[in-house]
């Protein structure tokens, strides 16, 4: 792995985790060359999914960009790295069982919310605000009422 800091591709790994379903590996890892430590993330790259947006278009599904969209959302909240590792595997599971190659985008993002939705109320409020763009306070005010409502 080459290190962010200085290039160099020898490293040590400090530290391995695995998510719960062992889909992602998680490595904390140290340059030898510089001695910055870094995380890298590995995952099984199963069936090419692909994302097709609302205007037709498509692209490569990718749990990086699911990843820090969730990230995004839970930022200063009590939910862990490993719970948002957790949430990413199991929509990616689900999409995967779902579909055979192309998803449309709307089922990402609902699937994303829904996670949201168990993992932090909070978490789930701010993702929706973007991912619906609410455009006033009566819109935030509907999306924490569903909040009370049983899912």
């Amino acid at each position: 792995m080459r290190c962010p800091e200085c290039g160099c591709i020898d490293d040590k790994v400090l530290e391995t985790r695995f998510s719960k379903d062992k889909d992602l590996v998680r490595r904390r890892r140290e340059c030898l060359g510089c001695g910055v430590r870094f995380t890298t993330q590995e995952e099984v790259i199963r069936a090419e999914l692909m994302v097709v947006k609302s205007n037709g278009s498509r692209q490569d599904f990718s749990a990086a960009k699911l990843r820090l969209g969730l990230s995004l959302a839970c930022r200063k909240r009590p939910v862990s790295d490993e719970q948002i590792d957790e949430a990413v595997s199991a929509i990616r599971r689900e999409l995967e069982r779902r579909f055979e190659r192309d998803v449309p985008a709307r089922v990402v993002g609902e699937l994303a919310m829904e996670k949201l939705r168990e993992l932090d109320p909070v978490a789930f409020v701010r993702f929706a605000s973007v991912y619906r763009d609410f455009r006033d306070a009566g819109e935030f005010v509907t999306a924490i009422r569903d909040l009370e409502k049983p899912s």
